[in-house]
């Protein structure tokens, strides 16, 4: 009989703001953080926990072996920097 194997590599991002300006405002963060949790989990990855600073924010994603980590950082910041 043969068993499947499962995978999961857990990786802590932090993304600060640039000059370290505290430019995240209360108002619209939990916004940003659903937004930044639907980019993750369109790639077919899983957020596990996420929160931040004005100036940064911290976020732990399980991804899969086959997700090349560099692909979903770029893609998180490039659609989230606006």
């Amino acid at each position: 009989m043969s068993t499947g194997t499962y995978s999961q590599i857990y990786i802590q991002v932090v993304f600060a703001v640039s000059g370290r300006q505290s430019l995240i405002l209360r108002a619209w963060e939990d916004d940003l953080y659903k937004y930044i949790t639907g980019i993750v989990q369109n790639k077919e990855q899983k957020m596990v926990a996420i929160n931040g600073m004005p100036d940064h924010i911290h976020f732990l994603i399980g991804m899969t072996p086959s997700c090349c980590l560099s692909d979903l950082v770029r893609e998180v910041k490039k659609a989230s920097n606006k």
